[in-house]
């Protein structure tokens, strides 16, 4: 069994900056990509960011030159550094882990609040 564990959300104002973790735990030999998520209300989930294992990157264009993912393979976590903030990140942020023969396995979720 994995657990994926979120931490760092909050509430911040606009132009502030914020960082997620997300660490892994269980029964994990190694984990090829992980991603981060988001989820406005009445909005559905959609890809903010995911990283490979060897380190390539994919961003939303609405996060793109503001937001950084990345990880220690060591660790197993991954990161999301937030820059600039805007109001309309305001969501509750996943993570996600895709584990060879387990399948994609999500986080619980943590709110960010930016305020205008």
């Amino acid at each position: 069994q994995v657990q994926l564990v979120e931490s760092g959300g909050g509430l911040v104002q606009a132009g502030g900056s914020l960082r997620l973790s997300c660490a892994a735990s269980g029964s994990i030999f190694s984990i090829n990509a992980m991603g981060w998520y988001r989820q406005a209300p009445v909005k559905q989930r959609e890809l903010v960011a995911a990283i490979t294992s060897g380190g390539s990157t994919n961003y939303a264009d609405s996060v793109k030159g503001r937001f950084t993912i990345s990880r220690d393979n060591a660790k197993n976590t991954v990161y999301l550094q937030m820059n600039s903030l805007k109001p309309e990140d305001t969501a509750v942020y996943y993570c996600n882990a895709d584990l060879p023969y387990l399948g994609v396995n999500w986080g619980q979720g943590t709110q960010v609040t930016v305020s205008s």
